[in-house]
């Protein structure tokens, strides 16, 4: 069913609606058409806050310099005025027990996996049911995308590896801003090796989840739902690919707040894939750019051993 532009919209507004957007589905996916774009993101997301991350190491302070302290005045993560290893929040714990980077408790690195693969589970089974709503958008391809998604992984990787954040972030302050993009880095190669089977399996699992539900989820999240939803309240209504300035802002900030740690890279390359959205209005293009870019670093990375950038 095709949503009619509403005649409350005022003059200055009306060309983001010129052309018409593909017609809705029927069904729920049409009586709330956000659900396509953002439920998969929003499970994807979720789960993944579980994720465990390589444990924080806390070392005895040099001479000249003080222990991280919890809440109770003990130092974190090392031996405290008792005798014993201390969390952020002053409880006991164990020599095995593994910190986050702030000193509080984390699952163990070793579960990342089994989270990673339940993370992929769900998230394809939430697609499946918004299929309705992805099969909406016409899908075809153009061979542009294919250059993008490529010219768009040297980037990536070129910038990532000039490290500029430490670089220019560091020094005025902004140090802490990488922390919070910071990378499980996850090598089953090495931390599955006595199980070769399983580290393969998961391997593949990874690379799955990077080259193929990454881009599709990110995709239309980001560019089928919130770049149209700052430009309007009417945003299913807005062709794919119509923006104004608001939305070109959003396409490219919203991506940066997402990675945190590789700032440089995400301005530069989501700005590439904002291009090919205004110039394709296609989708499928982006989708189709986001997945060959993700194959390339993913193929990378075993091959450099570069896992941080993973």
């Amino acid at each position: 069913m095709e949503a009619p532009v509403s005649d409350n919209i005022p003059e200055s507004k009306r060309w983001l609606f010129e052309g018409g957007a593909p017609p809705l589905p029927r069904g729920v996916w049409g009586r709330w058409p956000a659900i396509t774009f953002v439920l998969p993101f929003v499970v994807f997301m979720l789960i993944g806050m579980f994720e465990p991350g390589p444990p924080k190491k806390f070392e005895q302070p040099k001479p000249g310099e003080t222990a991280k302290l919890g809440k109770t005045g003990e130092p974190i993560g090392i031996p405290g005025s008792d005798g014993r290893r201390h969390d952020a929040d002053g409880h006991v714990i164990g020599d095995d027990v593994e910190l986050d980077k702030k000193g509080y408790v984390q699952m163990p690195y070793t579960y990342y996996p089994r989270v990673y693969t339940i993370k992929i589970i769900a998230t394809v089974v939430t697609m499946l049911l918004v299929l309705p709503g992805y099969l909406s958008f016409p899908l075809k391809l153009n061979w542009i995308s294919i250059l993008v998604g490529a010219v768009g992984a040297v980037l990536w990787i070129g910038i990532c590896k000039l490290h500029l954040e430490q670089k220019l972030l560091v020094p005025i302050g902004l140090g802490s801003v990488l922390g919070l993009g910071e990378r499980t880095a996850y090598n089953p190669l090495e931390k599955l090796q006595s199980d070769p089977t399983w580290a393969y399996q998961f391997l593949a699992i990874r690379l799955f989840g990077l080259a193929i539900i990454v881009p599709i989820i990110e995709e239309f999240f980001t560019r089928g739902f919130l770049i149209r939803f700052v430009m309007d309240v009417d945003w299913f209504k807005i062709p794919f690919g119509r923006v104004d300035k608001l939305g070109l802002i959003t396409s490219v900030a919203f991506p940066m707040l997402m990675h945190p740690a590789e700032l440089f890279a995400a301005f530069v390359w989501f700005s590439l894939i904002t291009w090919l959205m205004i110039r394709t209005k296609n989708i499928w293009d982006c989708v189709a750019a986001h997945a060959v870019t993700n194959g390339m670093l993913g193929a990378w990375v075993i091959w450099s051993g570069d896992w941080w950038l993973m």
